[in-house]
């Protein structure tokens, strides 16, 4: 799959999903890495003229005890660039591991580096080579993004599971290609320029859609169906299917650049996690052409898609001693050919022919003959005019008990002739007439593994020699063996590195192949590659999309030209009084919702303002501007106003002479003064001793900040002279007494100070465009009723208030209550408000934990008791904020939980059948031994002497019993189920040849056409003795987990080994196969109890991460 927006996301789901890893709060912690003995091992150089590449091995031993959340590879460099390896071996705040390549040394490289390269990272299968997972993408490094991958790599579930090959003796290999390419020959290249033909730009996870969209697109016969379907000017493309796709093939017809699918994904009514999910192409294939030709029906169009991709086929069984025969004939738009055992087309094709013999045990029931040896077979009675061949990459391998990808080698013609061999594929019904002579038209292309990969096609629109590569976004013109041979798959050579030594070549295999062939009959060639233009094009849908042509055009110009314009902000008393006390507090205004001016940069500022006469009504000798001006304390206000000599300079040149900051705006502030009958009059003659000041008026009662107005005093003046009129600008009484203060600065924190009235303007240091704000004075005794009695405590609350959505932990999905609250609060403050919020006494048995703003769920880790200073360090992430907090509330104080190790006991209980879960607290430094005299503490024992042992059960199979003296400090219980159970007495007495197994319940279980071995049930140890038949083991079997005989009758008995059942017999000695003594890594081997799993899924298995599959496609439209 290849790279979505760079939104930096972490998917909850079994998802594909390429995203920078954004977790970087933690500390990095370098991993120790076992060093290769010889670079040229690790590092396969490819010749000096193809870009750079190389592989690199990394072997990461005690994998499953690596207690840091992220690690790091060693350096390897590519290109001359160094990269490594970023894995979190317990997921990025998924239940998948995470990994990605990183650029090394990023924080060390010059200001707006960037680099692209092409890459894949791998989980080496050590077990079976051909089942690693491999997943590539390619991605621009930079700054921002240095590094990128895949945040649900593989389940954490089959990686952990040592029977899978992932992870042998505890290491697991991971092995990164990467190719570094020039960055120029990517980002500058112009598909329509260079091709005539135009991309589709990826939705996340859609480079699968966006193949078949485009072989669908350049069948011309099916594109004008498509135009010609009905739809409305009323319709909306979001919500109709041939709409979306009418927009969708009009644009790729005549955009100049890549085009977004999606509307047509909202008409499939996809989300975008939809969008996320690597479906089946095929799948959605059919669905596509099932939903087209249903909205085909009583239109014009109907029948179009039978008539371009129908065929038929004949299945027939014909007895061999008698004259009987049976047929039927069925439909298919596609046809599945088999690529293993196959080594062509033509090689499939005779294996879908092939008969098969119903003879003996097989024998066929004939109506009226009884059983009779038959022949069974398939022949086709015709084929359609654009035939899709389905290569069958993926299968289900019944010994691995998974599916896996198909790489082997496979050709296929550029001709294909069906009839060949006197027309053996045909039935005696099919019209011999027809010539069955097939040219390749598009070759769909898989590359990766079968977790994830990339998807696109060559293809060749009008069956001429030049090949196009439809690759998302990018179209490039590529040759006949790029398009054919090199997509047959199978194995390469990599050229020797130093011919002369006796180096063996090394070979890999391709995992870039052909999964999809889409061939157009000679015969019907002309029709099917026809003329598609305008006239084919509904008038509304023209009209619709030349509209929405045409405003991207003008946007497309207004930014090509923006450059000879000057963006120009004019503010006015009108602007600061609406906003001010709602939309902002802080400064004058917000530049974003005042009137904009797009002007010419060369048209005079006397002409602009004649101008702003017509907008305002406002004649332009009575308008004067003054610019703004960003004041060191990031405060922005008007500075100083414009001259006559400025007035008659170009509106460009003022821009730069306004603006140190690189901004193409003018920000401009609009004086003007009104006389008594409140028309614009002259605006004051302004001396040098004159200062601007901006007035702010604040009600403690009500809350509420205002502007009131401005008004220019003389520097050497006081504020105690200019009283009566703000009391008059506030609605107050002449006399009445007022404080005033200074409005300094609000960032990063809120500067507000009292002015002393009684000394100068030029003493207090005010000046042109400084803000005051002013209130009643309050008597002593009327302070305390207000929450914010003054203007500096109000700008303080204001500029740190934060509402909180507070929410259990136990339902991180529901706001259970929100609280006003500042970010300055400490860690008690918060922790306070919330107790009383929930009636709760004890503050300190609150804990919270912080919320991921980019998965949308709670961090793994809580906050620590007083971890942090403040409530603004908890709602922090990366570089987000975020308003949501966890809470939960314990039953002991947070501090004294912190010294302990809480693990979750579940508790077997050795004659009755049931399960307890205890939580033990312990000192971090207790031992397994302490934990089992805690328990001994808290359970029914069968006797006073009997001795417990611990076990970590995982996926319903025992990997470890706990040795009593290991530390309990590293055992996790977040992926494994602690279990504690009595030692029987029969284990404490093993004789010489005794065994003990394990023995666990299973089901076989048909997923997305794949037979799976399901665990399930509680595993258990059992002794067996040297000898012992399966008759005499099941009989104590029986009695130990008391089965009544009708059900246990119905069991079967395997020996399983790495996930393969043998069925046994009653007679079968079962020591024979257990030829292990160690229990420990003995999972591998167990005893299977085959039968159905009726039991009540237990709570506490919660935890034990289930797979997900792959969802089927869904259009819901």
């Amino acid at each position: 799959m290849t790279v979505m927006a760079p939104a930096p996301i972490d998917q909850q789901e079994d998802e594909e999903m390429l995203v920078p890893q954004s977790d970087l709060t933690d500390n990095h912690q370098p991993m120790e890495v076992v060093a290769q003995p010889e670079a040229a091992n690790t590092v396969e150089n490819q010749p000096v003229e193809d870009p750079p590449s190389s592989r690199f091995t990394w072997r990461i031993e005690n994998f499953s005890r690596l207690n840091a959340k992220k690690h790091y590879s060693e350096v390897f460099v590519v290109g001359g660039y160094k990269w490594r390896i970023l894995l979190f071996p317990k997921g990025n705040n998924v239940d998948h591991l995470s990994m990605y390549l990183d650029v090394a040394d990023s924080a060390s490289l010059p200001y707006g580096w960037s680099r692209y390269a092409q890459f894949s990272l791998a989980v080496v299968n050590q077990i079976h080579n051909k089942y690693s997972i491999r997943k590539d993408t390619q991605h621009q490094f930079n700054a921002r993004e240095s590094d990128w991958g895949f945040t649900s790599f593989m389940p954490l579930g089959e990686l952990y599971d040592p029977c899978r090959g992932y992870l042998v003796n505890d290491t697991l290999i991971v092995e990164a290609e990467v190719v570094v390419r020039r960055i120029v020959d990517y980002w500058t290249y112009d598909s329509k320029k260079e091709t005539g033909y135009v991309g589709l730009k990826n939705q996340g996870a859609t480079c699968y859609m966006n193949s078949l969209l485009q072989t669908l697109y350049h069948i011309p016969y099916f594109r004008k169906a498509v135009y010609h379907m009905p739809t409305t000017e009323n319709d909306m493309p979001s919500g109709s299917i041939p709409l979306a796709l009418q927009s969708l093939f009009y644009k790729l017809q005549y955009s100049d650049s890549s085009v977004a699918t999606k509307e047509l994904t909202k008409s499939f009514g996809w989300d975008t996690h939809d969008s996320f999910m690597q479906h089946d192409v095929q799948e959605l294939n059919r669905v596509l052409c099932e939903k087209l030709e249903d909205k085909m029906k009583g239109t014009v169009v109907e029948g179009t898609i039978q008539q371009l991709f129908e065929g038929h086929h004949m299945n027939y069984i014909e007895c061999i001693n008698v004259d009987y025969k049976s047929t039927r004939k069925e439909s298919f738009y596609d046809l599945q050919l088999d690529v293993k055992g196959c080594h062509d087309v033509y090689a499939s094709f005779d294996k879908y022919v092939e008969v098969e013999r119903l003879e003996g045990d097989n024998k066929y029931h004939a109506e009226q003959y009884g059983l009779q040896d038959a022949k069974k077979g398939v022949l086709f009675i015709d084929f359609p005019p654009v035939l899709q061949l389905q290569l069958k990459r993926f299968e289900y391998d019944f010994m691995r008990d998974t599916m896996v990808k198909i790489n082997d080698r496979y050709e296929f013609p550029l001709q294909l002739d069906l009839d060949r061999d006197g027309g053996k594929y045909l039935s005696p019904d099919a019209d011999r007439r027809v010539r069955n002579l097939y040219t390749l038209h598009s070759v769909l292309v898989h590359s990766g593994g079968v977790h994830g990969g990339h998807y696109y096609a060559f293809i060749r629109p009008t069956l001429s020699d030049q090949w196009y590569k439809f690759d998302d976004e990018r179209v490039t013109k590529e040759d006949m063996k790029r398009a054919l041979e090199e997509q047959y798959g199978g194995e390469e050579e990599l050229p020797q590195t130093n011919p002369g030594f006796n180096n063996t070549p090394f070979k890999f295999t391709k995992y870039s192949n052909a999964y999809m062939l889409v061939y157009i009959r000679e015969s019907d060639k002309d029709k099917i590659i026809c003329n598609v233009d305008e006239k084919d094009i509904a008038e509304h849908l023209r009209e619709r999309l030349k509209k929405e042509q045409e405003e991207k055009e003008h946007k497309k110009k207004e930014k090509a030209e923006a450059h000879l314009y000057t963006i120009i902000k004019v503010a006015r008393d009108d602007d600061l009084a609406e906003q001010i006390g709602k939309d902002i507090y802080f400064d004058l205004v917000d530049h974003d919702k005042v009137r904009s001016f797009r002007i010419q940069k060369q048209i005079t500022f006397n002409v602009f303002k004649e101008e702003i006469a017509k907008e305002f009504g406002i004649p332009v000798q009575f308008q004067r501007f003054w610019l703004w001006a960003k004041r060191q304390n990031h405060t922005y206000r008007p500075n100083r106003p414009l001259t006559p000599l400025e007035e008659t300079q170009s509106v460009g040149t003022l821009r730069e002479v306004s603006n140190k900051v690189h901004n193409a705006e003018l920000r401009l502030f609009l004086e003007v003064e009104l006389g008594l009958d409140l028309r614009p009059i002259a605006p004051p003659d302004k001396m040098k001793e004159d200062i601007l000041l901006f007035f702010k008026h604040y009600n403690p009662e009500k809350e509420e900040l205002r502007f009131v107005g401005r008004l220019f005093v003389k520097s050497t003046g006081k504020p105690i002279e200019i009283l009566s009129k703000l009391n008059k600008m506030a609605g107050y009484a002449p006399d009445e007494e007022i404080n005033l203060y200074e409005e300094i600065k609000f960032e990063p924190s809120v500067m507000c100070e009292p002015i002393d009235k009684k000394i100068t303007f030029r003493a207090s240091q005010l000046e042109d465009g400084d803000i005051v704000c002013f209130q009643k004075s309050l008597p002593v005794e009327s302070i305390e009723q207000f929450r914010y009695p003054d203007v500096p405590s109000f700008l303080e609350y204001v500029h740190n208030r934060q509402i909180v959505h507070f929410r259990s932990l136990e339902k991180p999905k529901e706001d259970d209550f929100c609280l006003e609250m500042s970010r300055l609060y400490t860690y008690d403050d918060v922790v306070e408000r919330v107790a009383q919020q929930l009636g709760l006494n004890d503050p300190s048995k609150i804990r919270l934990t912080s919320h991921n703003c980019y998965s949308q769920q709670p961090k793994p880790q809580p906050i620590k008791y007083r971890g942090v200073d403040h409530l603004s360090d908890m709602l922090v992430h990366y570089n987000q904020t975020s308003d949501i907090l966890y809470y939960e509330v314990l039953d002991i104080p947070l501090p004294e939980l912190q010294g302990l190790k809480t693990l979750k006991v579940a508790f077997h209980h050795a004659t009755k059948d049931e399960v307890v879960i205890h939580t033990i607290r312990l000192p971090k430094q207790s031992t397994v031994g302490d934990v089992i005299n805690d328990l001994k503490t808290k359970v029914e024992l069968s006797h006073p002497d009997a001795e417990l042992r611990l076990l970590e059960v995982f996926y319903h199979k025992i990997y470890k019993i706990f040795p009593p003296s290991e530390k309990i400090e590293n055992i996790n219980d977040q992926y494994w189920t602690l279990r504690a159970e009595e030692i029987p007495e029969e284990e404490k007495n093993l004789g010489p040849n005794d065994r003990l197994i394990h023995v666990y319940h299973f089901t076989k279980e048909t997923a997305q056409n794949q037979m799976q071995i399901l665990n399930f049930g509680e595993p258990f140890f059992l002794v067996i003795h040297e000898g012992e038949t399966l008759a005499e083991i099941k009989v104590r079997i029986q009695k130990k987990l008391q089965v009544p005989d009708e059900d246990f009758a119905k069991w079967k008995f395997a020996f399983l080994s790495l996930g393969r059942p043998e069925y046994l017999q009653d007679s079968d000695i079962v020591s024979s196969r257990f030829q292990r003594r160690d229990v420990y890594g003995a999972w591998e081997q167990y005893l299977g109890l085959e039968h159905s799993d009726n039991a009540p899924k237990r709570a506490y298995a919660a935890n034990q991460n289930r797979h997900t599959f792959e969802k089927p496609v869904k259009i819901y439209n």
